[in-house]
């Protein structure tokens, strides 16, 4: 039996209008600036114990 053809989808003039104004103006400035990710991301897990840590 053949699937049925899909409907459509609906035509939504919120996006569009915000589509053509992006277009225009360009995208909007971030509100706050994401850190390098070396510096927010914290390591999985811990770096073995060597030798030359132990007498520290």
């Amino acid at each position: 039996m053949p699937s049925k053809p899909r409907k459509p989808a609906k035509l939504d003039k919120n996006k569009r209008v915000r589509a053509i104004a992006r277009e225009r103006v360009g995208a909007p400035k971030p509100a706050f600036a994401i850190p390098e990710k070396a510096k927010r991301a914290k390591p999985k897990h811990k770096k073995p114990v060597t030798a030359d840590h132990e007498d520290r």
